[in-house]
């Protein structure tokens, strides 16, 4: 839902700090390897309750989510590029809640396991609607240049990011949180696929 809005305040420093690794001759490739280990030893820290570190890292993780993109722009884009970087995002958005089950299973196993079903939801309909959107040549520069179409919602990245910091935050109150962010993802999930009905019915006989 802010994706769109804050794109113009964190692309300027995002530039600022890729042309540095530019010119060390890192590419976005590898920027994105890297910040998959933070986000991957996020999930760790978090099932041992180390719930402040793991919150450090989860923020090192999503920087340079944001880096590689910019990376990326100032280089040369690639589809291996944009491919990587979403089935590593996708598999962070999965760790992590896992991370809280392992920690408490006992009453954080079920709302994990709802969140990450309501992530499969939000997932799924992100990707297929872009499949079909490159398909017939539909393409939108909203939220930066990216590899393919990126349609947005109740729940994007930056809601997702500040609701897993308050789980950092808060870790006694994950079972309600969860509940409730899985409920934003469902309302996600359903208002993308009426976006979706809207877009590619369009001249379809019904």
């Amino acid at each position: 839902m802010f994706d769109a809005r804050l794109r113009p305040l964190i692309d300027p420093p995002l530039a600022w700090m890729a042309r540095g690794l530019v010119r060390y001759r890192i590419n976005a490739n590898q920027v994105t390897l890297l910040g998959a280990v933070p986000g991957f030893a996020a999930a760790v820290c978090i099932g041992f309750e180390l719930y402040l570190t793991g919150l450090v890292l989860i923020l090192l993780n999503r920087l340079s989510d944001g880096l590689d993109g910019a990376v990326a722009r100032q280089t040369r884009a690639t589809d291996f590029g944009g491919y990587l970087d979403i089935v590593l995002d996708f598999l962070f958005y999965a760790v992590i809640p896992l991370g809280f089950a392992v920690a408490h299973p006992e009453v954080n196993a079920l709302p994990a396991a709802v969140l990450i079903a309501s992530f499969i939801g939000t997932g799924s309909s992100f990707l297929a609607y872009a499949i079909v959107a490159a398909k017939r040549g539909i393409s939108t520069e909203i939220r930066g240049k990216k590899s393919f179409y990126h349609l947005g919602g109740l729940t994007e990245g930056t809601e997702t990011i500040a609701f897993l910091v308050l789980c950092c935050l808060l870790p006694n109150h994950f079972p309600v949180l969860a509940y409730g962010f899985a409920a934003l993802c469902c309302v996600t999930t359903a208002t993308r696929i009426a976006a979706a009905y809207q877009t590619f019915t369009n001249g379809e006989a019904s």
